[in-house]
């Protein structure tokens, strides 16, 4: 019992975007949603949440700010991104072998200032079309 009790005192705080992550999939969760895969990483980036809706893929990018002062979470989704995205789901697509199934692509935007318990979560369903 000491020991499990000197680990989880040692354990480092989460980061922000974990913490943002973490409630990004509890969200979902309770929307019906079935998370496949978190923070599901290759060799050339990592796709946040892979979830299941209804019978569609979905590939969800999670942006989470303290706040709006730099501009919305969104807006950190620019073309570049969308295109490293779009890359990444289609590995993971022949990866696991699921071409014929649907898929699309979700933004969850997350505001959670340091004073706040609970965050502010917008979820953007098919938020953008695959890039190029």
């Amino acid at each position: 019992m000491r020991d499990l009790l000197r680990r989880l005192l040692r354990r480092k705080p989460l980061t922000l975007g974990a913490r943002g992550e973490a409630a990004a999939a509890r969200y979902l969760k309770r929307k019906g949603y079935q998370i496949v895969a978190r923070s599901d990483s290759g060799k050339f980036g990592e796709l946040d949440i892979v979830a299941v809706d209804k019978r569609t893929v979905v590939f969800v990018e999670v942006k989470t700010r303290r706040s709006a002062h730099k501009g919305h979470p969104v807006e950190a989704v620019d073309r570049a991104k969308r295109r490293k995205i779009t890359w990444l789901a289609a590995a993971y697509i022949k990866r696991h072998r699921l071409t014929e199934c649907r898929s699309r692509f979700d933004i969850v935007a997350i505001t959670w200032p340091d004073d706040a318990r609970r965050p502010t979560i917008e979820h953007y369903p098919n938020a953008f079309d695959a890039e190029d």
